[in-house]
C-alpha cells in the first residue's frame, strides 16, 4: 500500500508535467504571410505579423543628427504601439525569437528595428530568411539561423537617410518658391525629367518624308508581298515622289520580273530569362496593362501565399524584388523533369535529374518563378482571382519558356529585278516551335512564299508608291520609362513602383491613354531642380551614387562616408538655392462663372488630384467647389438632378448625384440611363477584357458585349 506521502508526490509530479513548454516566437511582416508560415511550423512556434515596419525616422523633422556622422533619429511609427506591446509581451515569454522578415535590404532593416526594440542582440543567430513561403524552403530555413547582415542594414539606413536628406532639403524650397506639398526626391527627380525630355523632344521633332513601293508578285496563280529595295541589289532611300517616278518609269508591267537571287537560312529565337523585377513590372504593363502598383500587390499577394482548400495556404511564387536572373538547381531540375514529361525530350533544353535541396540551404535572391512547375495556371484557376491568375500565368509561362529549346524558323528572301530595279521579298516559316509553345508575348504569323529559284519569272500584279513621314519618339508608357530607369542604373528593384506612384500622386505627370504627360506644375518643379540641382538629375551620377550605396551591402564602403561626400556639396547647392530663387506663381485659369457666395470671379486652381474651382477672392472668401463632369444621364434615385463624375480620396472616379447632400445616390460604375427590363434598377456600364458590357446594377441581366 503507497503511503500518503507518496501519493502527494505523485501528484505533484502529474502537475509539473503539464507545465506549459515554452513556444518560438516568429515575426514576420505581414498577417498573410504570418498565417501561411503559421500552418508550416506546426504548435511549438507563434508566427506575428509587424505589419511593416515599426520604426521610421520623424515626419516633422529631419530626424538626421548631420553633426554627428549622420546619424538617425529613429522613433516608433505613430499607432505601431499596441503592436509592438504585444510583441515584447510575446518576446519575453518565448524560448526563442526569429525575425523571418523578407529577404532584402528593407527585410533586414526590419529586423534590426525589431530586435532593437525587443531588447535581441542582432549578433545572435535569430535571423532567418526565405525566397520563397513553401512549407520544405521555410522549414530547411529554421535550421540555419543567422545573425542581422549589418550590411545590408548599413545598406538600407544609408538610402533612407539620403532619401531624407535630399527630400527634407528640397521640398521646403519648393514650398516657399512654388507651392505646398510638393517634394522631390533623386529617383522621381530623375523619372519626371526623362518625361518632360522626351515631351520637348516630340514638341520639337520636325517629321522627314520618305516613300515605300509596295508591290505584288505572281508566280503560278500564288500571289506574294514585295517592296523596292534599291539599284541593283544596292539598298537605296526614296525621299520625295520624284525619286518615285526615278524608279517606276523604266518599269514594264506587262513584262516579267526575274528572280536574281534566293537566298535561304534557319533563323534560331532564344526564350528571354526568366522575370526580374522591373522586366516583370513592364510586361505586365504591355501584356496585361497593369499598372506597377497593381503588379507588384498582386505578386506580394501570390508570394506570400494563397489559401489552395484542403492543402492549405502555400506561397506560389518566389520573392518578387529582385534584379536576379538565377534560378536554383532545385527549380531548374524539376523543370526540366516536368517539360521531358510534358512536351516532350525536344522542347527540354536541359536533361531530366533527380530534384534535391540542400539541408538547411538559405539560398540567394533568384528570379521570380513558380514555388512549384508542377502547380499549373490551369491546376490553380479554382482558387485565384482573374487578375492574380493572369499574373501567375505570365510568371510561370516566363519561367517554363527560359527553360525549353529555342524556336527555329525556316526564312528565305528573294530578290526580283527589272530594268536594275531591286524588289525584295521575305518570308517566314515556324520550323520548330520550341518555347513558344508555352510562352508568347504577341503572336507570329507565317509568311509562306510560293517555291522560287534562281532565274524564274514572276508577274507584277500592283505596283503601290506609298508616302510616308517619320514619326517622334513615342511618350513614356510606365513599361518603358522603367526600362529607360534601370538601363541607365537608376533606382533598384523596390524603387519603381513607389517613383511612378509618387510623381503621379504630386500631380507632377499624368497618365492618358497610358502614356506620361507632364503637368504645368511638374515642368516648373523640372526647372527649378535643372537649373539649381543638376547632378541630382544627372543620369550617370546618380547611377555612380547607386553604385557606391550597393556597395556599401557588399562591405566595400561605410555608409557614412558614401552620405558624406554627396551631402557636402549638395549643401551648398540647397543654400545657393534659397538665394537665387525667385519665387514661382502659377497662374490660375477663369472658371468663366462666378463664387455663388460673394459674387467675385471664380479660377481654376491645381490641387493635389488635379484642378478644382476656387473663388479669386481668397482668402477673403474661402469657397471652393469640385470641377463637376455631367455624364448625360438623370439621377436614377431622386430623378431630379444629374449623375456627375467625382473623384474619391484616393483619386478613384465614382459617379454621384449633382444635389448632393440632398441626395446621396452613389456608384462606382457608370450609370447608363436606363431601367433593367427585369427589375427596374438602374443599369450600369462595365468594362470588361473582350469590351464595353451593360449589366444591372442589381440582378443578373446583363446584355451582349460592345467591342
Amino acid at each position: 500500500m503507497p503511503t500518503q506521502s507518496a501519493t502527494k508526490a505523485t501528484k505533484t509530479k502529474k502537475k509539473t508535467s503539464k507545465r506549459k513548454v515554452k513556444k518560438n516566437l516568429v515575426i514576420v511582416e505581414s498577417p498573410s504571410k504570418a498565417k501561411t508560415i503559421g500552418k508550416y511550423l506546426g504548435s511549438r512556434y507563434k508566427v506575428m505579423a509587424s505589419v511593416g515596419h515599426i520604426r521610421d525616422l520623424p515626419k516633422s523633422t529631419m530626424g538626421i543628427d548631420i553633426e554627428n556622422n549622420y546619424e538617425p533619429h529613429y522613433i516608433s511609427i505613430r499607432g505601431k504601439g499596441p503592436v509592438i506591446k504585444e510583441l515584447r509581451k510575446e518576446a519575453k515569454k518565448a524560448a526563442h525569437v526569429y525575425l523571418a522578415s523578407d529577404p532584402d535590404r528593407e527585410g533586414e532593416a526590419i529586423a534590426w528595428h525589431l530586435s532593437h526594440l525587443l531588447d535581441l542582440d542582432p549578433q545572435d543567430k535569430n535571423r532567418v530568411a526565405f525566397n520563397e513561403i513553401t512549407k520544405e524552403t521555410v522549414k530547411n530555413a529554421f535550421k540555419t539561423p543567422r545573425a542581422i547582415d549589418m550590411d545590408k542594414v548599413d545598406a538600407q539606413q544609408a538610402r533612407r537617410v539620403l532619401d531624407r536628406l535630399v527630400g527634407y532639403s528640397i521640398s521646403p524650397l519648393l514650398w516657399s518658391k512654388v507651392k505646398k506639398g510638393l517634394s522631390a526626391g533623386r529617383v522621381q527627380s530623375i523619372a519626371l525629367n526623362l518625361i518632360i525630355k522626351r515631351q520637348e523632344e516630340i514638341k520639337n521633332f520636325k517629321p522627314k518624308e520618305y516613300w515605300t513601293i509596295d508591290a505584288e508578285f505572281s508566280k503560278d496563280k500564288k500571289q506574294f508581298a514585295a517592296s523596292f529595295y534599291g539599284l541593283a541589289g544596292k539598298k537605296k532611300e526614296l525621299g520625295n515622289n520624284d525619286d518615285v517616278k526615278e524608279i517606276l518609269a523604266p518599269l514594264d508591267k506587262n513584262q516579267p520580273f526575274t528572280v536574281t537571287a534566293v537566298k535561304k537560312s534557319e533563323r534560331l529565337r532564344k526564350p528571354n530569362q526568366p522575370f526580374t523585377t522591373s522586366t516583370m513590372q513592364q510586361t505586365a504593363n504591355n501584356v496585361l496593362k497593369f499598372k506597377t502598383s497593381k503588379t507588384m500587390m498582386l505578386a506580394q499577394q501570390l508570394y506570400e501565399g494563397i489559401s489552395l482548400g484542403k492543402g492549405g495556404a502555400v506561397g506560389l511564387i518566389t520573392y518578387m524584388r529582385t534584379d536576379s536572373t538565377r534560378i536554383s538547381d532545385q527549380a531548374k531540375h524539376q523543370a526540366a523533369n516536368f517539360i521531358h514529361d510534358t512536351y516532350g525530350e525536344e522542347y527540354a533544353a536541359l536533361k531530366p535529374q533527380a530534384v534535391k535541396l540542400s539541408e538547411g540551404a538559405q539560398d540567394a535572391h533568384e528570379a521570380i518563378r513558380p514555388t512549384s512547375v508542377l502547380r499549373t495556371p490551369a491546376e490553380l484557376e479554382p482558387y485565384l482571382t482573374k487578375d492574380q491568375l493572369k499574373l501567375y500565368s505570365l510568371i510561370w509561362s516566363r519561367f517554363v519558356a527560359s527553360l525549353m529549346t529555342p524556336a527555329v524558323i525556316d526564312t528565305v528572301r528573294v530578290d526580283i529585278e527589272q530594268n536594275g530595279r531591286t524588289y525584295r521579298a521575305n518570308g517566314s516559316q515556324m520550323k520548330f516551335p520550341g518555347f513558344t509553345k508555352v510562352y508568347q508575348e504577341s503572336k507570329r504569323k507565317d509568311n509562306l512564299l510560293p517555291a522560287l529559284a534562281e532565274g524564274d519569272q514572276v508577274t507584277l500584279v500592283a505596283n503601290q508608291p506609298n508616302q510616308h513621314f517619320t514619326l517622334p519618339p513615342a511618350q513614356y508608357t510606365e513599361a518603358s520609362l522603367i526600362r529607360t530607369l534601370e538601363e541607365n542604373g537608376v533606382g533598384r528593384p523596390s524603387t519603381y513602383a513607389p517613383t511612378l506612384s509618387v510623381i503621379q500622386k504630386r500631380y507632377y505627370v499624368k497618365l492618358v491613354a497610358r502614356k506620361f504627360e507632364p503637368t504645368e506644375l511638374g515642368e516648373i518643379v523640372n526647372h527649378i531642380m535643372e537649373e539649381c540641382f543638376p547632378d541630382i538629375l544627372n543620369v550617370g551620377f546618380t547611377a555612380e551614387l547607386e553604385n557606391d550605396l550597393d556597395s556599401v551591402e557588399e562591405g566595400k564602403r561605410q555608409w557614412v562616408k558614401v552620405i558624406d561626400e554627396f551631402y557636402q556639396p549638395f549643401a551648398k547647392e540647397v543654400s545657393a538655392a534659397d538665394e537665387k530663387l525667385a519665387k514661382v506663381k502659377i497662374k490660375d485659369e477663369p472658371a468663366g462663372i462666378d463664387c455663388e457666395i460673394c459674387g467675385a470671379p471664380m479660377v481654376i486652381k491645381l490641387g493635389r488630384f488635379g484642378k478644382f474651382y476656387a473663388c479669386s477672392r481668397f482668402p477673403d472668401c474661402r469657397n471652393t467647389k469640385a470641377i463637376i463632369k455631367e455624364i448625360g444621364v438623370t439621377c436614377p434615385q431622386c430623378k431630379e438632378g444629374q449623375v456627375v463624375e467625382r473623384k474619391s480620396k484616393k483619386n478613384r472616379t465614382f459617379y454621384g448625384c449633382s444635389r448632393y447632400p440632398d441626395c446621396d445616390f452613389v456608384s462606382w460604375d457608370k450609370p447608363v440611363g436606363r431601367d433593367c427590363p427585369k427589375c427596374q434598377h438602374y443599369l450600369i456600364s462595365k468594362k470588361t477584357k473582350q469590351g464595353m458590357q451593360v449589366k444591372c446594377s442589381n440582378c443578373d441581366y446583363e446584355e451582349a458585349i460592345q467591342k
